[in-house]
């Protein structure tokens, strides 16, 4: 099985899996410098739009996006050659941590116009709707200082809180990192479901046999669900995975041009 491995997907495999070796248990810093932070945030390098492809969160992050490639890449490797797979690849990896990061910008501009609205005229209300929206990232102890703040809205030492609060989760929110292949890998889902709408898959659970069309319609419907439900309790970059789907399905709309035969 693993003879039949392409050379470009087996070098990407090789170099993923190592990088998490080293970043897991020789070098953990690594994170700091290769992981994709939001553009304000004092961690971010333009080069981690890059390196971030290469870094992966825990083991099943890194097996699941592996697993996809192994079985998805040889077969498009072959039928696109190497340099076009390795394209494919890149530009849907490093698109995606464009978009996501614009993505990012825009959320980051919508919380500094709350930030702006209850620092021209603060209130426990205001700040009540903020703990509500984002409670996930409070600690029980903050619903304490909202009812003594009901208590004292023109309490000079509670305001400064609340605003401390705020750009403490601001700050917090910018420092989140990315890290991961999953938008190169949406990208080789896409390719090889327009390349091979026909070819049928064997799915582990259930195991039934699925024409490929079907299996990238399903996870682009499910990522597209999950934009939008947008769960801030998820910490998986859905965005990210969106993105790798529509450049990855651009790019091949562009080689498929005057080629209409596909298996």
């Amino acid at each position: 099985m693993f003879r039949n491995l392409t050379p470009v997907v087996k070098n990407l495999l090789l170099i993923n899996i190592a990088m998490f070796v080293v970043a897991s248990y020789l070098m953990p810093q690594l994170e700091r410098v290769f992981a994709l932070y939001f553009v304000q945030s004092s961690l971010f390098l333009p080069t981690q739009f890059l390196t971030y492809m290469f870094m992966h969160a825990n083991g099943w992050h890194l097996f699941s996006n592996m697993f996809g490639l192994f079985v998805f890449g040889p077969l498009l490797e072959q039928f696109l050659g190497p340099k076009k797979l390795l394209i494919l690849w890149m530009v849907c990896g490093i698109g995606s941590g464009l978009l996501y990061s614009g993505y990012n910008a825009f959320k980051i501009n919508q919380l500094d116009n709350k930030i702006e609205a209850f620092y021209e005229n603060p209130s426990p209300e205001k700040f009540n709707d903020f703990v509500s929206e984002n409670r996930h990232l409070f600690k029980p102890g903050v619903f304490d200082f909202i009812d003594e703040y009901s208590r004292n809205p023109e309490n000079p030492s509670l305001i400064q809180r609340a605003k401390e609060n705020f750009m403490g989760i601001r700050d917090f929110q910018i420092n989140i990192p990315m890290v991961g292949a999953s938008g190169a890998l949406f990208g080789i889902l896409i390719a090889f479901g327009m390349f091979f709408p026909n070819t049928e898959l064997l799915l582990l659970f259930p195991p039934m046999p699925v024409k490929a069309k079907y299996l990238i319609l399903f996870y682009g419907l499910y990522t597209i669900y999950n934009v939008i439900i947008n769960n801030p309790t998820d910490n998986v970059a859905h965005f990210a995975h969106l993105s790798g789907l529509v450049i990855g399905a651009g790019l091949v709309y562009y080689w498929k041009k005057g080629r209409n035969n596909f298996y």
